[in-house]
């Protein structure tokens, strides 16, 4: 394995981990003791009406003395913030008493975890005290929920759901929030005393403000380790903690089948069962009958035309986001969307001891329904099964394994991995693996190739940097994985550095350099660039960026020269209004040219995004896409004047929710995308779609739900009335290619 990184880099990474004393505890330095909090056991739940009317409470622990980790980091906060916690058998209560000017606080009836750009307030609870995995629970100021898992390494997952309860109200001086987190929704050691990390946290968008407790700083890399401990808690237990959520799905659609072609009408009833049983307070067996593996939620928009690899999109269906982390490695060799139709799966996932433990089994029925009538392989299956076991050792260090199979009529692709991740000192982090793939039929007879990856990491509040090194052989397959090229020996280098300058609306401002080189197997450059970029944040979430980028890359035989220059604004100024604003000019390869080899063209891109939230309860949100790709002078194909136009991609999308209650929501999305490619220029066909969605949303808790959809979608296709019968394209959108209508029930029941 051959690893390419500057030595500049690595000698520095020696410097700062010269040792565990000079690295964490400098001789002129007092070693850093995380503060702690004895939480008391009441008789009587606090309640938000005790806040408000003054009602005396029984004894809590109280916290203040917040401390900002933005935009001044360790720095007392603006706003004085004060916490109280106790618990009782059920559940650990946090109440929030804000301080702030009314008329300035940010807060929206929004659907859940959709509140993010609110003010907010959150609890950090690392129930294990390992300092690797935390659950984040956040709400702002009208009681609107949002949660999370925070892993090191892996950043946050805001897919993870959970039963708790919030309020929140405004007042007179700010505002007051109440949490209810039952030990049900948490998992931890099944022993007597529990000791937990625990952060508070407070955020004020108008100010970019973040404070916490304790003090959670920039300056050293990771957050969990930076938790203070939570002590006091004991005789507790998360019960039998027995879960079923049975769910019922009807549907009508008609749609256009371009297999035989002709449209089609289709009614559908589905029911099933997903079950969840805590084993050992920390283990969770999930096993789906007939699971509910549907996706209410529409993808976000993404140029896909004229794009050389796969673009990826996020997992939305519920099974497959919840404990994702536990099957995460630093190579993405598990890519749920793989996975489009299964019937049945089961689920293992948790921690014992310093083990984390994750396991999958299931089917797909996707590949056999779309084979055609008459094929052997019509209703054939794919079987799937992931296996990934991480042990936990020293200050967030790990070592892990990772195995996937996916067998389908013949073919077959195994994947086998060993990764690390090593913490040296406060701000660098070493991580790498190896993988190798096993496969047959899978665009081969028989091959097997390795992967590596290896990544330096400092973390801070001044300079950052990364460093990566990719390897991976031509007859490397993950099938189950989002790997959308080969043959590749590619290094990567980031380096970034951050002024911060003390009074004034602007925040932070300083530059990025982001490099790639790329060969082949055979020694050959297939790609390089530098990305440089120059930026500034001010108050109110408003920021600039200006961007350079120049690149080279090989393309079917042909060496391209790229460039490209952006300018982007955005901005949370008012509590009313957003806006981002972007353009770039440059060139660009047709990859897709009608004749002959590919050629270099014009390129123009700009975007607009504009959020309104006129009232605390209707937010609307409009966004542009344009991309155009011409003939430039000098590149065009022979007898084809520059500035003739190649293609124009333009992808709009408004999106409207009105929110009557937290739990009831009415959501509506228009879609247009339209590919306008010039025929005889690139072979992309000349598309056109329109796509309205209404979805109506009662939300009483994750696993509760109640959802009523309509979707449509027009699009320039239609059946030719030529025998034999085939689609064809026309002039506009008029014909309706897919429209359904559906109700989705499920219900939680928790014992």
């Amino acid at each position: 394995m051959r690893f390419v990184l500057f030595p500049c880099f690595a000698l520095l990474v020696l410097l700062d981990v010269a040792g565990p004393a000079a690295a964490q505890s400098p001789a002129n330095e007092a070693p850093v003791i995380a503060p702690g909090v004895t939480i008391p056991r009441v008789s009587r739940p606090p309640a938000m009406e005790d806040f408000l009317q003054g009602i005396p409470r029984e004894a809590e622990a109280e916290v203040s003395g917040f401390r900002q980790r933005d935009p001044k980091d360790g720095d007392p906060a603006s706003e004085e913030t004060t916490a109280y916690l106790s618990y009782d058998q059920a559940n650990l209560y946090v109440i929030f008493v804000c301080k702030d000017q009314p008329r300035q606080v940010r807060a929206h009836m929004a659907r859940r975890e959709t509140a993010l750009d609110d003010d907010l307030v959150a609890v950090l609870l690392d129930t294990f005290h390992d300092r690797r995995r935390a659950y984040y629970f956040l709400v702002n100021p009208l009681g609107v929920q949002a949660d999370a898992i925070v892993t090191e390494g892996s950043g946050t997952d805001y897919s993870f759901d959970t039963v708790w309860k919030s309020e929140g109200r405004l007042t007179a001086d700010g505002y007051i929030v109440w949490i209810a987190i039952p030990f049900r929704s948490l998992r931890f050691p099944g022993e007597m005393v529990q000791q937990w990390g625990i952060g508070l946290g407070r955020s004020i968008v108008r100010k970019n403000e973040q404070n916490w407790w304790p003090h959670i700083s920039r300056k050293q890399e990771g957050n969990i380790q930076q938790l203070g401990t939570a002590s006091g808690i004991e005789r507790i237990s998360p019960g039998r903690n027995l879960q079923f959520i049975p769910y019922g799905l009807l549907s009508a659609s008609r749609f256009l089948d371009d297999t035989r072609p002709a449209f089609r009408s289709e009614g559908d009833g589905r029911a099933g069962l997903d079950a969840k049983i805590v084993l050992r307070d920390a283990l969770t067996l999930d096993v789906a009958l007939n699971p509910d593996f549907s996706q209410v939620e529409s993808d976000e928009p993404q140029v896909t035309a004229n794009q050389r690899f796969e673009v990826f999109f996020l997992e939305k269906r519920p099974f497959f986001i919840e404990n994702a982390s536990f099957f995460q490695t630093p190579i993405n060799l598990f890519f749920t969307r793989r996975i489009a139709d299964p019937q049945f799966g089961t689920r293992l996932t948790g921690k014992v001891g310093s083990w984390a433990l994750g396991g999958m089994v299931m089917d797909d029925r996707a590949p056999g329904r779309l084979a055609p009538p008459g094929n052997p392989l019509r209703g054939e299956r794919a079987a799937i099964g992931v296996v990934r076991v991480q042990r936990e050792f020293s200050a967030q260090s790990t070592v892990g394994m990772f195995i996937s199979s996916r067998d389908f009529a013949g073919t077959s692709n195994r994947v086998f991995s060993l990764d690390t991740r090593l913490k040296l000192g406060r701000n660098w982090v070493v991580t790498g693996q190896v993988a190798r793939s096993y496969s047959t039929g899978v665009g081969c007879v028989r091959c097997a190739g390795p992967t590596y990856f290896v990544e330096v990491r400092r973390g801070g509040r001044d300079f950052s940097y990364v460093g990566r090194y990719n390897d991976r052989s031509p007859d490397f397959r993950a099938q189950l994985g989002f790997i959308p090229r080969v043959d590749i020996r590619q290094t990567e280098q980031f380096a970034a550095y951050n002024w911060w300058p003390r009074g004034g609306r602007l925040i932070r401002l300083g530059p990025s350099v982001f490099t790639v080189v790329n060969w082949n197997r055979a020694g050959q450059v297939q790609d390089w660039f530098v990305d440089a970029s120059f930026g500034l944040s001010f108050t109110a979430n408003t920021g600039i960026t200006v961007r350079r980028f120049e690149a080279f890359e090989l393309f079917r035989g042909v060496e391209f020269r790229k460039h490209r220059t952006n300018v982007s604004f955005e901005t949370d100024w008012r509590k009313w209004l957003g806006f981002a604003v972007g353009a770039g000019t440059g060139n660009n390869p047709n990859y897709f040219p009608v004749a002959g080899a590919p050629f270099l063209g014009n390129f123009t891109t700009a975007n607009f995004g504009l959020t309104l939230r006129p009232s605390p309860r209707l937010r609307v949100e409009q966004s542009y896409i344009y991309t155009r790709l011409g003939t430039r002078l000098g590149s065009s194909p022979a007898g084809v004047a520059a500035g003739q136009n190649i293609f124009n991609n333009h992808i709009v999308r408004a999106k409207v929710n009105f929110q009557f209650t937290r739990e009831l929501s009415l959501r509506t999305i228009v879609d247009y995308n339209a590919v306008l490619s010039n025929p005889g220029l690139a072979a992309l066909p000349r598309a056109k779609k329109f796509t309205y969605d209404l979805l109506l949303t009662y939300l009483v808790h994750p696993g509760t739900a109640l959802y009523v959809g309509y979707t449509d979608r027009y699009e320039n296709l239609d059946i030719a009335s030529a025998m034999p019968a085939a689609v064809v394209r026309t002039t506009s959108p008029t014909i309706s290619t897919g429209r359904q209508l559906f109700a989705k029930l499920s219900y939680l029941f928790r014992y």
